[in-house]
């Protein structure tokens, strides 16, 4: 079971989520500040801590150094955002932005603690350090995992099988995976299975003989064979058709081509590196994907992690992104504003890296008189920002989701929504509806939207005020 400790001063937030992590099977302590955490635990012994970014006396950010490898999930408010990106420059693993809800919050530690398991075995069954890879930008756990593998497989012949999103980059681990190879004085060829038609893939894979269809007006020779004593990477091998796949199997196979039109065989020496977005099991069970060339590609994989799950490695490469582009179009250095660094981190990048690049690039050439990036000029879909799904305007709420409740409050009985509900029916006759939104750290949209959940009408008296 693993354990986690919470940092968190105000009694019914913590309360709420021990009891919310337990339930979830998680051995939970607890402390008010950084001073008693560390004095009366040692915090190596856990798998996870969770803290407030503001506590009183040291801030949550301190836990950090302190905690040594024990990940440090940071919670502050939207008013905190330049903090917590800060924390997240210290080393925090990553930071969930109040107010958040449960599936969230359990996502987020599930995930946490499941990659910091996942490096320490790695760790322990390797010696040799990982150290980045050239023209890769990121070093966020996933990604040590990633340059490793790419360390221990690159200079054996076996076939790779890199997944992974679109834009994710798989053309830069084939490129490293053939770099760091003994070919990596021959040619790598790259092919993308998806912009060739199906008619030609063929013709341009493997070659063909002068007459051997209409149009092969000469004899020319094939990708394949171009690649021979180096590495032929294949993009979106799932797109290739069924009789393209047999052609390659018999590569992989035999070590030979034989060109359309052809009757006799080449022998070629080729490193096979093929990359998808597909589920290629899926693919060949359905019928659509040669179960048997599934099985001779797949010898290593290598998975790729979409960008929102690379905690810090998102502002990391936004802001050498930046500097590139500046450069590249001679503008002065410009930096990303607080809004900006908001939308970069909790925007979800359906396109990862490629649509952040595009983004960035975007912004550097429309930006004029400004030193700073704003987030109108990332022009970012906010559907798709992780906000929490009542705030409208999350940049509006207050610095702190912290309503002091009174002393009589029985705080062991009360969840999150449980004081949401008592504070609104006990605090609407005295304040504002933007009063109480203030106090409770939402906007009015969110106020009255979770009014209408729960039930409370709107105080008429109140709303005047």
């Amino acid at each position: 079971m693993s354990k986690i400790l919470i940092v968190e001063d105000e009694p019914i937030i913590r309360t709420a989520l021990r009891r919310l992590l337990e339930r979830n099977k998680y051995e939970v302590n607890e402390a008010p500040s950084v001073k008693e955490a560390t004095g009366k635990f040692e915090l190596a012994n856990f798998d996870l801590i969770i803290s407030d970014l503001r506590l009183p006396g040291a801030p949550g950010t301190d836990l950090i150094s302190k905690a040594g490898n024990v990940p440090v999930l940071i919670m502050t408010s939207y008013a905190s955002l330049r903090s917590a990106v800060d924390s997240m420059r210290m080393g925090a693993v990553d930071y969930i932005a109040k107010p958040f809800d449960h599936e969230e919050m359990v996502s987020a530690v599930k995930r946490v603690i499941g990659k910091a398991n996942a490096a320490n075995q790695n760790k322990h069954s390797s010696a040799t350090a990982s150290h980045a890879i050239a023209g890769m930008i990121g070093s966020s756990d996933v990604m040590q995992d990633l340059y490793n593998r790419i360390h221990k497989v690159a200079p054996t012949k076996a076939t790779v099988l890199i997944h992974g999103e679109t834009g994710t980059g798989k053309e830069l681990v084939a490129r490293a995976l053939h770099e760091e190879s003994p070919r990596r004085d021959k040619t790598i060829i790259s092919v993308n299975c998806a912009a060739i038609p199906d008619t030609l893939i063929e013709s341009e894979l493997f070659g063909h003989e002068k007459g051997a269809f209409t149009g092969a007006a000469s004899t020319r020779e094939g990708l394949v064979a171009a690649a021979d004593g180096g590495t032929l990477f294949l993009d979106e091998i799932g797109e290739l058709p069924l009789e393209a796949q047999a052609r390659l199997l018999r590569v992989l196979q035999e070590g030979e081509v034989r060109p359309i039109g052809s009757v006799e065989s080449r022998k070629v020496n080729v490193r096979l590196v093929a990359a998808t977005h597909r589920d290629l099991r899926k693919l060949a069970r359905e019928g659509n994907f040669r179960e048997d060339l599934y099985f001779r590609i797949n010898v290593v994989q290598l998975e790729l992690p979409p960008l929102r799950e690379r905690g810090r490695d998102i502002i990391t490469l936004a802001e050498s992104l930046l500097q590139r582009y500046c450069q590249e179009m001679e503008k002065p250095d410009l930096k990303l504003s607080p809004e900006a660094i908001q939308a970069v981190t909790t925007y979800t990048w359906p396109g990862n890296v490629r649509e952040l690049e595009n983004a960035i690039q975007r912004a550097v050439i429309l930006c004029e008189d400004s030193a700073e990036i704003s987030h109108e000029l990332l022009d970012i879909d906010l559907d798709l920002v992780r906000f929490d799904e009542d705030e409208e305007d999350p940049a509006a709420a207050p610095e702190r989701l912290k309503p002091r409740r009174s002393p009589q409050d029985p705080a062991e009985d009360l969840s999150l929504e449980d004081y949401f509900q008592r504070f609104v029916l006990e605090h609407q006759d005295t304040m504002s509806e933007t009063e109480l939104a203030r106090k409770l750290g939402v906007s009015r949209k969110c106020l009255w939207e979770r009014r209408q959940r729960f039930g409370i009408p709107r105080n008429k008296s109140a709303a005047i005020k």
